[in-house]
């Protein structure tokens, strides 16, 4: 049981979350086990039991959906308004431990290859949208990440990964390459891999 309690505290679930978030998400497939997949490998370690993660490659190939979100303005946008860019599209909660811990490696990947090109998308799935968002961004110091919202959690209906965070990385094509279904080090050897794979599309 010992062993597993680092596994368990991972990931973010539904017994994590608020109890307003339960409802919109039980559906969604945010909060339960990841199903295995093809082209599935596991990654993270024992040494920061924050870093949990497994690689899908199961959907490489698909496009970007269209679906609408908040941009930090509170005006709707969509993935399609970063077209020939690689993206990071992350998925994540403002009361998700894992997700949080992710953030600053976001930010430190947003401010090297930002300039480069590669648009870093970090998307709330939080139901109060904005009025979550905006106070986190305000009390952590993410100066090249900006916040956005998906209320609705449109995202995690379509990604329907099962766990936050959950990043989608994409070719300048907009095609989906990898999903990062887990909280991942983005300055470790494979983060540094895939966005390297992503830049050179």
């Amino acid at each position: 049981m010992i062993l597993l309690l680092p596994a368990a505290l991972a990931a973010c679930d539904r017994q994590s979350q608020p109890p307003e978030q339960d409802s919109a998400q039980a559906n969604a497939g945010i909060g339960g086990e990841v199903s295995a997949t093809s082209g599935e490998v596991k990654g993270g370690g024992a040494k920061d039991s924050a870093f949990s993660y497994k690689l899908d490659r199961s959907k490489a190939g698909a496009a970007a959906p269209t679906l609408t979100f908040l941009d930090p303005a509170g005006g709707d946008m969509t993935l399609q308004d970063f077209a020939g860019k690689p993206m990071l599209v992350n998925l994540w909660a403002t009361w998700c431990a894992p997700c949080v811990a992710e953030m600053p490696t976001l930010d430190r990947i947003a401010a090297t290859h930002g300039a480069k090109g590669l648009a870093v998308l970090t998307i709330s799935q939080d139901n109060l949208g904005m009025k979550a968002v905006k106070p986190f961004f305000e009390k952590h110091k993410l100066p090249h990440l900006k916040g956005y919202a998906d209320p609705e959690n449109q995202l995690g209906f379509h990604y329907a990964t099962g766990q936050l965070p959950t990043t989608i990385v994409y070719d300048a094509q907009g095609k989906e390459m990898v999903r990062v279904v887990g909280a991942m080090d983005w300055e470790s050897a494979e983060g540094k891999a895939l966005i390297d794979a992503a830049m050179a599309s």
